[in-house]
């Protein structure tokens, strides 16, 4: 599939069936979160892989937006590795970083016939509390993923798109 067809067709998957995600299917999709630019190369990405009903439960009780996936990927960074901008005091690299291995991620599922939705709603210290991670570690998105159930369908505003006159400025 060409990229702009890959980009289209994709859509936030918000129910799965009960099948399990092979695991060389998630070998492929965290193989495109380690292929993701980050800033200076400096790879601040922490990805978290839950795969047990003991972890995806522990992460539930702090977010309503799991859907029951069978796998979900927990995309953070670690502030200490994370590019620091001398020219933007106080800008971090790692929200941005983290944000690009995740798109790279959401792709490459889709790519393999993997369904997933981008989860912002969250707080992060609730999340880093629940599965026990570092002090240094900024959750920056939660990826349910699967195999999309029989009746799984794209949101009525996955066809929407601003004007590009609305988007678009030549200078």
């Amino acid at each position: 599939m060409k990229f702009l067809e890959l980009a289209k067709d994709r859509y936030s998957v918000r129910k799965f069936d009960t099948r399990p995600v092979e695991d060389e299917k998630i070998a492929s999709i965290l193989e495109a979160a380690k292929v993701a630019p980050t800033a200076a190369n400096r790879q601040p990405q922490k990805i978290y892989v839950l795969k047990s009903e003991e972890s995806r439960k522990k992460l539930a009780e702090v977010c309503t937006c799991t859907f029951d996936a069978p796998v979900i990927f927990v995309i953070a960074y670690d502030k200490d590795a994370a590019w620091q901008n001398r020219l933007m005091p106080g800008y971090c690299s790692g929200e941005t970083d983290a944000s690009i291995v995740c798109t790279h991620m959401m792709l490459q599922a889709w790519d393999e016939g993997i369904g997933s939705c981008w989860v912002g709603w969250f707080s992060s210290d609730q999340v880093k509390e629940a599965l026990g991670l570092g002090e240094n570690i900024v959750v920056s998105a939660i990826l349910p993923v699967g195999y999309p159930a029989e009746d799984a369908a794209p949101g009525p505003m996955h066809l929407s798109y601003k004007d590009d006159e609305d988007m678009v400025e030549f200078m």
